[in-house]
């Protein structure tokens, strides 16, 4: 089989081929990016990279020529019509190119009552799927633990977390652990095609008491929680570019709507993800 991994340039995507080179031969898989250019690290691991515009239907169909499995990584907007289209777009270029199965890399605040304002586009794509003609899975992450590494100096120097979320928990998932799975799902096919739902998560959810006591532990500086208002949390990194979507985010997140675990990790991978205390050990100040 020949595997094509979408966004393959990008945090997830990267990863994800990388995994999967350990698994198949690299002459089957095909990395696609929106700029070749910038994917010389792909090319130097001896994966074949091309491109492919979610926005360019004859692009995406080129670039899907002659595979049989695709890993669709969505892009990073929250214009959720976007995302929609983007989806569209690339399913129309997988009946095109005779491509059958694809693995939708999705996030778990997608339920019905969920304020994020990327909920409605996660609870779109796998009902698409299901009335699609495609052979799919579904593969939810868990909120990217990656972010907190370079967001402890500034926790240090508040000596709080702050997100809004109250007396809830949140769930976690590496960058890396989140990859291994995709990979290895992508080789046992007996655990996916079927409409499969998968959540990947570690094994503990972290109420923010407890995620300031284990950041603490590894950074050595007290962090607490002491919570900020939604509008103050959207305020405060307006400056970023998305300061309102992740308010939403966290407000999802106090409606308890982000702090589910599962085994699923290790039903894929046959181990246990890493904890948070061991990825914080093992990436601070790395």
């Amino acid at each position: 089989m020949n595997f094509a991994v979408t966004g393959a340039a990008g945090n997830l995507g990267s990863r994800v081929v990388t995994k999967l080179a350990a698994l198949v031969d690299k002459k089957n898989i095909v990395a696609l990016v929106h700029t070749p250019a910038k994917a010389q690290n792909l090319k130097e691991q001896g994966v074949t990279v091309r491109a492919g515009d979610y926005t360019d239907v004859d692009s995406m169909i080129a670039a899907l020529r002659e595979i049989d499995l695709v890993i669709y990584i969505p892009s990073k907007t929250y214009d959720v019509v976007q995302r929609v289209l983007e989806l569209e777009n690339t399913l129309t270029a997988m009946r095109k190119a005779g491509v059958k199965k694809i693995i939708f890399v999705s996030f778990f605040a997608d339920q019905e009552k969920n304020p994020f304002t990327m909920s409605p586009y996660y609870g779109y794509a796998p009902r698409r799927l299901a009335g699609s003609e495609f052979e799919y899975t579904v593969v939810k992450n868990a909120l990217y633990a990656d972010p907190l590494v370079p967001y402890l100096p500034e926790l240090i120097e508040r000596k709080q977390i702050i997100y809004p979320i109250g007396a809830e928990k949140l769930s976690f998932i590496s960058l890396d652990d989140s990859a291994e799975a995709l990979a290895k799902l992508v080789v046992q096919p007996d655990l996916r095609d079927n409409g499969q739902t998968y959540l990947l998560s570690q094994k503990e959810n972290y109420s923010m008491d407890q995620l300031g006591s284990i950041m603490s532990d590894v950074t050595g500086k007290e962090i607490g929680y002491q919570p900020v208002t939604l509008e103050e949390f959207a305020e405060i990194y307006r400056g970023d570019g998305d300061g309102k979507e992740l308010a939403s985010m966290y407000q999802g997140g106090a409606l308890g709507l982000l702090g589910e675990v599962t085994n699923d990790f290790e039903t894929i991978t046959g181990h246990a993800p890493l904890d948070m205390r061991l990825f914080l050990q093992e990436n601070y100040n790395k």
